[in-house]
């Protein structure tokens, strides 16, 4: 199949939804483009912040996108390219939009809440504390797992006569194997790039909002420094071990997680979202040129045998292995915990929330027909489902390969030069997934405190407690486990949570007398999905294996889902017994008396 066809296909329906379904959605929750936002009501100079429309686009868009519309597709289309683009075009505009939209909103009219903090609005406290708890869990299983990740692909390599390159060739730095293979150093360059994008965002962030420099200044500054971090990753690469990395990313994410957001997390993405907006360019592109010069799909168009071999049965696992492009929980942290906090006009909350996902979801697409076309089966597989002993799973440098032949089927591009185009979207993305993601769980920490105490101890308040504690249980779950077997309880917790936030969100609009359908049904169906899918891990991975720690985190978040589903039932259950006594009670007061 040419991989025109789905491309356009599902441009034309992404763009469907995006025109009429986001208006019905609005309507029904009930937005008004002239309400005053949090941002500005509530204005303190560090974490309620008006942003420009365009910034704050660039940083949630980049927050929500981080690897995760990579590696889920990457992974999921071992169960076939078909179903994989099904999920991710149907599910971004009826679930993963709709869900980012929404809990924006909710969060916008509730004062830039945490969903956390809606839940205890919406659940009572009880609620509250499982919603905080199970939040928890599911954050150190992103974070673990991106950390897992990452530190594998910054310390890519791969044989430069895959990647087209001669031996007598000056483009990479290379090294030999001790069976004499020479590798070109990957990697070594989008590491060199992350470290000096970030030492430069301080000065962007200080341009931006002390100086005040106009936008297209900033855009400007931001490709320099895009450039100048690729130029200098070539000459000089970084060439560290996976562990080694680890440590420093973690050691970055727990005091970045303390900084005011326009110093560090608000100009990297500023600056790394440039990136992501030209690999998606660059995607599109090489798929409109490959696909009018014939190039076509090569992966199976359905494999369900091999996916339910590698991780179970289409349904539930193909649903949790392509987490965002499709729906996310993690959505509902960033818009609830940073996005509502800098909304400058409700009238850009649509843009936002549901055109920020469907953006994601052409990424997705993307992703899934540049991977579908790069490789055979065999080789695949090799990279991101290798056997026991041949290697770790790098689903990273898979993608970034898949867009270095892309580029080079379409338009001649050297592989080099588009595989380092592939790893330099991924990785500062991932560095401010982990930095946004830490400082949620800071956040989610100095509530639960604030929650277990009637005084909360003086060092449970500072940040670097609260930041250290979820830099450990992140990076002791990540250097335990390889990212093979983190994602599937990661994707399981991701959707699981999405579910959760439906559920309050449902439960918010029907306690205003809204409709609630367009939240409710995508909840059930990600409750059972997700439920499912704790059950078949449980049950066909962990205990087998014996793995303490993933075993662990699967009882716990069964555990604290049942306990905010109940919870939510039955205060559902207690609004409607009310709205109909009201209901009786009103036809009474108004029926004509009778003699």
């Amino acid at each position: 199949m040419n991989v025109l066809f789905l491309f356009f296909l599902g441009l034309v329906i992404l763009a469907l939804g995006g025109r009429f379904y986001s208006r019905y959605v609005g309507r029904v929750i009930g937005e008004q483009k002239d309400r005053p936002t949090p941002a500005v009501t509530q204005y303190d100079g560090k974490d309620y912040v008006p942003a420009k429309p365009h910034v704050l686009f660039g940083h949630h868009f980049s927050s929500i996108s981080g690897a995760g519309p990579i590696l889920g597709p990457t992974m999921g289309i071992l169960y076939g390219f078909v179903p994989a683009w099904l999920w991710i075009i149907l599910g971004g505009i009826f679930i993963g939009a709709v869900h980012d939209f929404t809990t924006l909103f909710v969060s916008l009219q509730e004062k830039g809440r945490s969903m956390a903090q809606i839940a205890r609005r919406t659940l009572g406290t009880a609620g509250f504390a499982l919603f905080i708890l199970f939040t928890i869990v599911m954050i150190v299983l992103v974070t673990s797992a991106f950390l897992t990740a990452t530190s594998t692909a910054l310390t890519s390599k791969w044989p430069i006569e895959k990647l087209g390159l001669s031996p007598d060739q000056t483009l990479l730095k290379t090294e030999i194997t001790a069976d004499g293979q020479t590798l070109g150093i990957i990697g070594g360059i989008a590491s060199m790039s992350v470290i000096i994008i970030t030492f430069l965002s301080p000065l962007l962030g200080y341009l931006l909002y002390v100086r005040k420099i106009k936008v297209a200044y900033a855009y400007l500054f931001a490709a320099m420094v895009c450039v100048f971090s690729v130029w200098m990753g070539i000459q000089h690469p970084v060439r560290l071990e996976p562990e080694t990395w680890m440590i420093i990313l973690s050691v970055y994410v727990l005091f970045a997680a303390g900084v005011p957001v326009w110093v560090i997390l608000q100009p990297r993405d500023f600056i790394n979202v440039q990136i992501m907006y030209l690999g998606i360019a660059g995607l599109v592109l090489g798929l409109l040129g490959g696909g009018l010069g014939g190039l076509k799909l090569n992966l199976p168009a359905f494999n369900l045998a091999e996916g339910t071999k590698q991780l179970g049965a289409v349904w539930p696992m193909l649903f949790i292995t392509i987490a965002c492009g499709a729906i996310s929980g993690f959505h509902a942290l960033v818009a609830s915990g940073t996005s509502s906090k800098q909304l400058d006009s409700e009238k850009h909350a649509r843009t936002i929330g549901y055109n920020g996902m469907l953006l994601e979801s052409i990424l997705a697409a993307c992703v899934l027909l540049a991977v579908g076309s790069a490789f055979v089966f065999p080789e695949y597989k090799s990279l991101v489902w290798p056997e026991p002993g041949m290697g770790r799973s790098n689903p990273i440098l898979a993608f970034s390969l898949g867009v270095g032949k892309l580029l080079n089927q379409s338009f001649s591009i050297p592989i080099a030069l588009g595989s380092i185009f592939g790893i330099l979207m991924v990785e500062g993305f991932v560095v401010t997934t982990l930095d946004t993601a830490v400082r949620l769980n800071r956040y989610l920490f100095e509530e639960l405190w604030g929650l277990i105490f009637k005084k909360v101890p003086s060092l449970f308040k500072k940040f670097l407690f609260n930041s250290a504690l979820a830099v450990a249980l992140m990076w002791v779950l990540a250097y335990f486990n390889t990212f093979a077997a983190l994602w599937p309880i990661f994707g399981t917790a991701n959707q699981l949570l999405a579910a959760l936030s439906l559920i309050a969100v449902s439960t918010w609009l029907y306690m205003r007398g809204r409709k609630n359908l367009i939240t409710i049904i995508p909840a059930i169906f990600m409750i059972l999905t997700t439920t499912a899918s704790l059950l078949i891990l449980l049950f066909t991975k962990y205990i087998p294996q014996k793995n303490v720690t993933l075993l662990v985190s699967d009882i716990l978040l069964l555990l604290l889902s049942l306990g905010v589903v109940y919870l939510s039932l039955k205060t559902m259950m207690k609004l409607i017994k009310e709205r109909k006594r009201k209901k009786n009670f009103g036809g009474l007061m108004g029926a004509s008396p009778t003699v």
